[in-house]
């Protein structure tokens, strides 16, 4: 029961919001928020999967995809598409965004204010206001890029969240 009390202290916003909906909070929701929380970087099911079952045995991979989709379509979770592998973090006050490196598959956040003069340039000159709500940029990280013949790996290339729209842009 540690980790429902620490998820309730800290993720109130995603217990308030579950609740709201009319959904129960299940163990295995607060589970799956509390690995969320607790694990730092972005997790992928299986990852999410395993530890819930070393807890809880009788759940299957199927509820954690269903409580995932659930957390997604709350708008509690981000789902994070790198290379047809979906990954997945609590949605945070402090926004930032991605950076998916198609060597070795790592993801590096970054702060918005980066993206701050790309979107004053697409409003000046094309008059249009971009939804930068969430931004994935794929590449190569710096340990990469320091090591000799560093192919890409040509799935991270689309790395961008599901459900949005691939178009690239060149200044």
């Amino acid at each position: 029961m540690q980790l429902f009390a620490v998820t309730m202290n800290r993720h109130s916003t995603a217990v308030d919001a579950l609740r709201a909906g009319g959904y129960r909070l299940t163990p295995q929701r607060v589970m799956v928020l509390s690995i969320l929380a607790e694990r730092p970087g972005h997790l992928g099911v299986e990852e999410i999967f395993r530890e819930v079952h070393r807890l809880y045995p009788f759940v299957d991979v199927a509820t954690v995809y269903r409580t995932l989709q659930l957390l997604k379509r709350l708008h509690l979770v981000l789902e994070l598409d790198v290379g047809g592998h979906a990954r997945y973090e609590l949605v945070e006050a402090d926004r930032h965004h991605h950076m998916v490196c198609r060597v070795c598959g790592r993801t590096i956040d970054f702060s918005p204010r980066y993206l701050d003069q790309f979107r004053k340039s697409l409003v000046a000159e094309f008059g249009f206001a971009p939804d930068l709500e969430h931004f994935a940029v794929a590449g190569t990280c710096a340990d990469c890029a320091r090591k000799p013949a560093a192919a890409p790996r040509p799935a991270t290339a689309n790395a961008r969240p599901r459900g949005r729209s691939a178009d690239s842009w060149t200044p």
